[in-house]
């Protein structure tokens, strides 16, 4: 699997570097064990941050950046990771999915990255390309019905959108019959060194989903 970014978006970040880990995994019911993890990382965003901080992580401002110069609002449309912070900072704590998904949520507050989560053999071709996304694009939202990505940062594959950093697109997304993750960690701006949130990743993985046979790389 190959990520091929466009040149507006090299224009516009920069910085930019995404994390590619691809593995066979068995997802399952969230375990005690690890919504306990997901909780203490809850605990130490609420005590860590106020709400008009949250958008000042540079993982987060960063991605806001990029939003602002492809022409999108992020206070419209709010980075995934930073619309996660805002629930628990807010007191409404976060959703209880599956493992993967709740695996891929701990290690975006923790890190501060937007990270997109799929069902690698829903992605069609042997790449994706990440541009920005243009007006009419159809694009169904996980949970949210249709998207404007209009102005948004998009990740594309042979059949169209699958993923921007507000949201992942309900054609490929995890279910508890996802047996292949393909996991993208979008590093806009540094925080958590990218290489460090990879091996907390693949520590996750391994831990909670029997992850094997990892594909894994830096664009």
């Amino acid at each position: 699997m190959r990520i091929i970014v466009e040149d507006r978006i090299k224009q516009y970040s920069p910085g930019l570097q995404i994390g590619l880990i691809r593995a066979n995994v068995v997802n399952s019911e969230t375990s005690e064990q690890l919504w306990e993890e997901l909780q203490t990382a809850c605990q130490r965003i609420s005590d860590s941050y106020e709400l008009s901080w949250i958008n000042k992580r540079p993982a987060i401002a960063a991605t806001r950046e990029l939003y602002k110069r492809c022409g999108k609002d992020p206070n419209r449309y709010r980075v995934s990771s930073e619309a996660l912070c805002r629930r628990i900072v807010k007191g409404l704590g976060i959703y209880r999915i599956n493992t993967l998904v709740d695996l891929i949520n701990l290690v975006s507050i923790g890190s501060g990255y937007a990270i997109g989560g799929f069902d690698a053999d829903k992605i069609s071709g042997d790449s994706v390309t990440l541009g920005i996304g243009e007006a009419d694009e159809l694009f169904e939202g996980i949970g949210r019905g249709l998207l404007n990505v209009d102005g948004l940062p998009l990740y594309r594959d042979e059949l169209g959108g699958i993923g921007s950093p507000t949201s992942d697109v309900e054609r490929t997304k995890i279910t508890l019959e996802t047996t292949k993750l393909q996991m993208q960690i979008n590093a806009f701006g540094e925080e958590m060194p990218l290489r460090d949130t990879i091996e907390w990743s693949v520590d996750l993985l391994e831990k909670y989903a029997n992850a094997k046979n990892f594909e894994i790389e830096i664009f």
